[in-house]
């Protein structure tokens, strides 16, 4: 008796859902603590209250060019035991959690935006694999 495929994705549980979500969340929060704070770090740094908003312009400039590129790329990955999207997530959370590392000791308002557009990055690496694992795996 042979087993037909018939393209129907197993159903999840509430816990698996929420855990798939915990990488939203981290991202998320991250994203939002950096829109609170980084105005005044700006500031702080010499900016002029008028230039803030164009040093903003990283976060979205970066997801349309980033996340088009990384949900390419991950469409065509195939890692044998972390599979199609964890690669990116790993890589993403990585450098991310470095940027954070050396953003307080930012001395210069180019450093700090800088370094702000990296952690743009590779935030977004992590995230676009996220949006795509949760299509993956829910019915």
């Amino acid at each position: 008796m042979s087993s037909a495929y018939t393209g129907a994705k197993p159903k999840l549980s509430i816990s698996q859902v929420i855990n798939m979500s915990v990488g939203f969340f981290g991202i998320q929060f991250g994203w939002d603590l950096q829109r609170a704070n980084m105005g005044r770090i700006y500031e702080n740094l010499g900016a002029n209250p008028d230039e803030v908003p164009l040093l903003f312009l990283a976060a979205p400039l970066t997801g349309l060019l980033v996340q088009p590129v990384i949900g390419y790329m991950s469409d065509r990955t195939w890692h044998p035991k972390w599979g199609r999207r964890r690669p990116y997530f790993m890589i993403g959370a990585i450098l991310s959690s470095i940027a954070l590392i050396f953003m307080p000791h930012s001395g210069t308002l180019f450093m700090a935006a800088g370094l702000l557009w990296v952690l743009d990055v590779f935030g977004n690496v992590a995230m676009e694999p996220f949006r795509a694992f949760v299509t993956d795996k829910l019915p």
